[in-house]
């Protein structure tokens, strides 16, 4: 997404084709994938959320190949009125609240005549794995420096798209790291859950689910499949930004 010097706004929008997601973790897996993940700390109740495994028959749609920049957001800002952002211009913007990042949707619509608007937690999932479920948005396997999380030593966020080769299927950047991403889903358990998960996440601040992970997170967070939420407060601390979609050309 770019802007140009008479103040169009521009968006680098990804097609994503109708198709079938495979969505989520069998529930008999859930065991694996914690103890594959032992190192990180994260309890297997939390993986839980992900299950059952499902296809799930996703319409085309398209979302912006990178996350909504410093210098996107202070566009945004600058016409509405709202505090300026901090941080680098070409960096992701963070610290936004769900309904910022909504009223940005409805801002950005109104100026390229789209619905534009948040990814819906299965759109996101649909344009992270592709055709094949894989496990990261690159690939099955975890590899340092393919996306900004805690293992590559940054401590905050870094360029969109500084990881070209940690693409997803579509070409879509930083679907992993760098900021955790909103999505237009409000979080409630999968049908046919475990009854262990649970109904309402009554300790995150905001019910909507984010996807991706940020630059403080784990490589657990980096998993297509890992459902997550705002849990603290201060959302710039745990970095929490969005990007765009849309409704299919044509």
């Amino acid at each position: 997404m770019s802007a140009n010097p008479e103040g169009a706004v521009r968006v680098d929008w990804v097609d994503v084709p109708a198709g079938t997601l495979r969505r989520g973790t069998p529930a008999e897996e859930v065991r694996a994938v914690a103890d594959r993940y032992a190192d990180t700390g994260v309890p297997a109740a939390w993986y839980l959320k992900e299950a059952p495994a499902a296809e799930i028959h996703v319409p085309a749609f398209r979302m912006a190949r990178t996350q909504v920049t410093v210098d996107q957001w202070g566009r945004f800002v600058a016409a509405t009125g709202r505090p300026a952002p901090q941080g680098s211009p070409d960096h992701p913007v963070i610290g936004v609240t769900w309904e910022e990042a909504t009223a940005y949707c409805r801002w950005l619509g109104e100026r390229l005549g789209l619905d534009v608007r948040l990814p819906t937690e299965d759109e996101w999932e649909r344009a992270a794995r592709g055709d094949d479920g894989r496990e990261f948005p690159w690939g099955e396997e975890y590899r340092t420096g393919l996306a900004n999380l805690v293992d590559l030593g940054v401590g905050t966020t870094m360029p969109v798209g500084s990881f070209p080769e940690g693409a997803s299927p579509f070409g879509i950047l930083d679907m992993a790291g760098n900021a955790d991403e909103w999505t237009s889903t409000l979080y409630v358990p999968y049908p046919g859950a475990p009854a262990e998960v649970p109904e309402a996440e009554d300790w995150a601040i905001d019910r909507h689910i984010t996807r991706g992970g940020a630059f403080r997170h784990d490589r657990d967070l980096a998993r297509c499949a890992r459902r997550h939420g705002a849990y603290e407060r201060d959302l710039a601390a745990i970095g929490v930004g969005f990007r765009v979609a849309a409704p299919a050309e044509g």
